[in-house]
């Protein structure tokens, strides 16, 4: 059971990282766009592609989270197997 856990929390970790890794591009914007001056996500100005890409980072980390809750279901119906 350990090397499933093992397993399991690797696939979680990798999904928190890709997690933080889409939330740092998105805060990493070019130089060229247009400046933010205020970082809050639900701002009024908030203009149709910023709007686009938080919901495609949001349905990919719903996704990650999805995955990562799966593989925790999995253990646990292996130890409970076991």
């Amino acid at each position: 059971m350990a090397d499933a856990t093992t397993a399991a929390r690797t696939r979680i970790d990798r999904a928190l990282a890709e997690l933080e890794r889409k939330i740092l591009e998105l805060k990493a914007r070019p130089a060229s766009a247009p400046a933010i001056t205020d970082d809050d996500l639900f701002a009024p100005r908030a203009s149709d592609q910023r709007v686009a890409e938080l919901e495609a980072a949001g349905r990919e980390a719903s996704d990650a989270l999805a995955r990562a809750a799966e593989a925790v279901r999995g253990v646990l119906a292996e130890s409970e197997v076991g």
